[in-house]
């Protein structure tokens, strides 16, 4: 039996099904998980004297690519969804370097909350022309790229950063201490 999805039924189910999956770990994390770390050769967020906490970056990509923290992990989600949702929102679009780290598990994961409420809200808010625009982000533009694009790659990236925060979380649960 087929049963119809609207175009933006699909992508919030499957955003839902992400999250659900996500806040299995996310409620799980205590607060020495975010800057643990796994390796010798890692990124992590690194707190600066002004009190901010800011990423390690490098503009490309090292080999090999350094095992990230779950701290590192969640600044990243926070920096692509507030780009992702700059755009969607018409706002311009913040800088890598203006989103910074809150400082803490907590407030790091209440601020992940909070940018899924946001990101809900702008999907409540499409509408079918919305959907078949071009997408500002991630593909800066490129036509062969709508918003309904834009919306199975934030589903995939969460997937992702969710798995590695979870696969990290279940490393350092069964390491010795």
């Amino acid at each position: 039996m087929d049963v119809p999805v609207s175009r933006r039924a699909l992508p919030r189910w499957q955003f839902e099904l992400t999250w659900a999956l996500f806040e299995y770990h996310l409620e799980r994390l205590e607060p020495d998980d975010f800057l643990w770390e796994p390796a010798a050769h890692c990124w992590t967020v690194r707190q600066q004297p002004d009190g901010t906490w800011v990423p390690d970056w490098a503009d490309t990509e090292p080999d090999p690519v350094p095992v990230p923290t779950i701290g590192w992990l969640t600044w990243h989600i926070g920096w692509w969804w507030s780009v992702a949702l700059d755009h969607t929102q018409g706002r311009a679009p913040r800088e890598r370097t203006e989103i910074t780290w809150p400082g803490d598990g907590k407030a790091a994961v209440e601020w992940l909350r909070g940018l899924r409420a946001e990101w809900l809200a702008a999907l409540d808010g499409l509408t079918d022309a919305d959907l078949d625009a071009v997408a500002p982000f991630p593909w800066q533009g490129d036509p062969a790229h709508t918003v309904t694009h834009m919306l199975a790659w934030v589903n995939s990236e969460l997937m992702k950063n969710a798995a590695e925060i979870g696969q990290l979380r279940l490393l350092r649960a069964a390491s010795p201490r």
